[in-house]
């Protein structure tokens, strides 16, 4: 009965086996492509990540050492360059087991088997005929075949565990080198896991890693590779390795840089002719078409900013975090993103370089660009006295109203500038209009992640104090335009792709003149001095750098920001809690460190100059050309229905109405002053009653004329404006003040 029930058991095993033979294989004649991890690089060539679903680096015979492929054969096949492809006391061995168990449990006995096994066979059944295809398979792909090449292909596909796929994965995995690199202890620990990856796995069960490593060694005193001494000295020394990290020089790790490019290749319809119409195409050139994407990103310049972002702004309880965009001013190219604390997937992946948020003053530097562009002079003047209400066009029921800043009474607009006076540049962006004003920002800021489909901003009447919302990645974009000339490029981080092929893209530079060169001249001259006198004078660039720049506070201290450039570097940065609009005031952390409120001029600033005086370190130090003269006087800016004016009749204006501005000559009128006269009555003198002489300015009221239209967006319109020396600019809720006559037509 014993022996009955055996043949009846093994007989559709052995029915299988005699009929294997009339199993065609997949071609044998050669190999197929391999899954082929892409690269990331920087600008200099530098690895800066990878995209891959398997960590495979496929590389030729050539290139592995003879030891690393002496201490894998000596582990998994030892008569690899004797046998035909097949080891039959093995085979004999797992045929007779597979009979016992329909699923089979013995392995390939030979290097040629496990190439036949990942290559043919997959998705058969592991039964008996399985290991009789594998083993004619195997004989058959020796007979077509190098011995060089199956070599070759099972160390670029085998598994070690890790993610690792092939001998330079698993090379970089554990021990962060090259496998031209690797000592044959490397190696034949390598060598070791290829059994049973996971069982021996040294990260997480090193006792069991380091069992496996000393049965490695004693094959290799069996084949003669080392002597019983130098075994016992080699596993005494030998520690398994701890973790998995990437190589410095090779970084693999996601991080808020490489997630931006993988967007990019994936949506952006820019590479859809290089690497697929379809998304299912773009991904598999991605991830296992083994492409190079060669970026503009600086890896020096990206550790700099990394650094200063950690350093200069403290660990705090609070969340306050901060992120970091640098472009090449003279292109736009992207040297360095700080993009959060660190990318960790599921728990910080959100890009804070690319989220937008209130900007707070440091808008102003785009309401200050078209001011300019419609005319407006540095030394032109404008008040900037606290309170000051203001009209809302979205909402003209509801007034905008400022209560809360710095003061700063009618002066030059650079003066105010500096100071970052928020009435005062409330009143500009509407005297110059808001939609210019929009329409503006959108030239200098132009870039995929801004544009008029994907994003609105508003004309909103709070727009100078930071209503509306943009990235740091959108701030450096409008400042690269300034500190470039007016010519404005378009911020890229991608600069070429290249496939097996050859180059599938390459970057084309389009830039575009959208200010002119006198415009954004005049506003550098105007930004350079934040850095001196001005809000961030207290942190101006080493070896004194020409450079210039603005910052931002939100209302609340809720955002921080400073946005600033060089010739060579526009440098954006924001400080905030990336989870809401969190004051930031009193926290322990800051007040500990000398910093009760954050503002622009605080941390933002200071991680701005950490940065910017390293990056700069081996850079020639270049200035910008100096503005244009003026060409006329100054004028008194004021804005139709708050502002009301009087033209001087006689007398001379008060300084604080003119702003003591300083080498104009006032153009004034004056009138004869009022004497007393005596007359006689009886021959006795009389005299004559005298009158109060009022010594003030004599004004006569005049039409103030209108805003511009919203529909006039030509940003060459002039704005509204007056002689400081001829004309009294008062504010109309107020009235004319004691101190200024009007004439009775007035």
């Amino acid at each position: 009965m014993l022996l009955s029930g055996a043949i009846v058991g093994m007989a559709p095993q052995a029915w299988r086996i005699v009929n294997a033979h009339e199993e065609v294989p997949v071609e044998l004649g050669g190999f197929g492509g391999l899954a082929t991890r892409s690269q990331i690089l920087g600008f200099n060539g530098q690895q800066v990540g990878v995209f891959e679903l398997e960590n495979s680096q496929p590389l030729l015979i050539e290139q592995v050492p003879a030891h690393v492929v002496a201490a894998l054969l000596a582990v998994e096949d030892t008569g690899f360059k004797n046998h035909k492809g097949v080891n039959l006391r093995a085979l004999v061995r797992a045929a007779l087991s597979n009979f016992q168990f329909s699923s089979g449990r013995q392995g390939a006995s030979t290097i040629t088997q496990q190439v036949v096994k990942n290559e043919y066979l997959v998705g058969l059944p592991r039964d008996g005929r399985y290991k009789v295809l594998q083993a004619r398979y195997a004989v058959m792909l020796e007979k077509t075949v190098s011995k060089e090449k199956i070599v070759e292909r099972y160390l670029n596909t085998v598994y070690f565990g890790n993610n690792a796929y092939g001998i330079q994965a698993a090379a970089d995995v554990y021990f962060q080198k090259k496998v031209a690199d690797l000592t044959l202890i490397e190696a034949g620990f390598l060598a070791g896991l290829v059994r049973a990856p996971t069982t021996f796995d040294p990260i997480r069960r090193p006792e069991q890693s380091r069992r496996r490593f000393a049965q490695v060694l004693d094959r290799f005193v069996d084949v003669a590779l080392m002597t019983t001494d130098e075994r016992d000295t080699t596993f005494a020394a030998w520690e398994p390795p701890e973790s998995v990290t990437d190589a410095p020089e090779r970084p693999t790790s996601r991080t808020y840089f490489t997630e931006m490019v993988r967007n990019a290749l994936l949506n952006d319809p820019k590479y859809f002719s290089a690497l697929g119409s379809t998304y299912q195409e773009r991904y598999n050139a991605i991830y296992r078409g083994g492409i190079t994407v060669t970026t503009t990103l600086d890896a020096v310049a990206q550790a700099k900013a990394e650094k200063a972002a950690k350093e200069k702004l403290p660990a705090n309880r609070t969340g306050i975090q901060s992120s970091l965009v640098s472009l090449e001013t003279s292109t736009g190219a992207l040297r360095a993103l700080v993009g959060g604390p660190g990318f960790v997937p599921g728990r910080t992946e959100v890009n804070l370089a690319l989220r937008r948020r209130q900007t707070g003053s440091v808008i102003k530097m785009f309401v200050l660009t078209a001011a300019l562009e419609a005319g407006v002079q540095a030394s032109d003047l404008i008040d900037g006295t606290l309170p000051c209400t203001l009209p809302n066009p979205g909402l003209p029921e509801e007034p905008f109203k400022i209560t809360k800043g710095v003061s700063h009474p009618v002066s030059p607009l650079a003066e105010q500038t500096w100071l970052s006076i928020n009435c005062a540049y409330a009143r500009l962006a509407q005297i110059v209009g808001l939609n210019r004003v929009v329409n503006l920002s959108y030239r200098v800021m132009s870039s995929p992640y801004l544009t008029r489909d994907n994003y609105k901003i508003q004309p909103y009447a709070s727009f100078s104090t930071g209503a509306n919302e943009f990235s740091a990645y959108d701030m450096a974009s409008g400042a690269q335009t300034i500190a470039n000339g007016g010519v404005h490029h378009e911020p890229y981080f991608i600069e070429k792709i290249e496939g097996p092929s050859g180059v599938l893209f390459q970057h084309q530079a389009a830039p575009s003149q959208v200010i002119s060169k006198e415009v954004a001249d005049a506003e550098v001259d105007i930004l350079k001095k934040t850095l001196t006198v001005g809000t961030a004078r207290r942190d101006p660039l080493a070896n004194k750098r020409p450079a210039a720049g603005k910052t931002g506070t939100q209302d609340e201290n809720t955002n921080a920001w400073f946005v600033g450039f060089t010739k060579q570097l526009t440098t954006a940065v924001w400080v905030g809690d990336p989870k809401g609009y969190t004051p930031m005031v009193n926290i322990p952390e800051f007040k500990a460190d000398g910093v009760a409120k954050v503002t622009g001029n605080a941390y933002p600033v200071k991680i701005w100059k950490a940065f910017m005086d390293a990056a700069h370190s081996d850079l020639p130090i270049l200035n910008w050309d100096a503005p244009a003269p003026p060409t006329r006087n100054p004028t008194r800016l004021y804005l139709p229905g708050v502002d009301c004016i009087a033209e001087l009749v006689s007398g001379k204006l008060p300084k604080s109405a003119t702003g003591a501005v300083a080498n104009v000559v006032p153009t004034t009128t004056t009138v004869a002053p009022q004497v007393a006269t005596t007359t006689t009555i009886a021959g006795a003198p009389v005299v004559a009653p005298t009158t109060t002489v009022f010594k003030g300015p004599v004004v006569s009221i005049v039409d103030p004329g209108t805003t511009i239209a919203p529909t006039d967006t030509n940003p060459a319109t002039p704005v509204v404006g007056v002689d400081p020396y001829r004309f009294y600019v008062y504010n109309c809720a107020k009235g004319i003040p004691a101190t200024v006559k009007t004439t009775p037509a007035g």
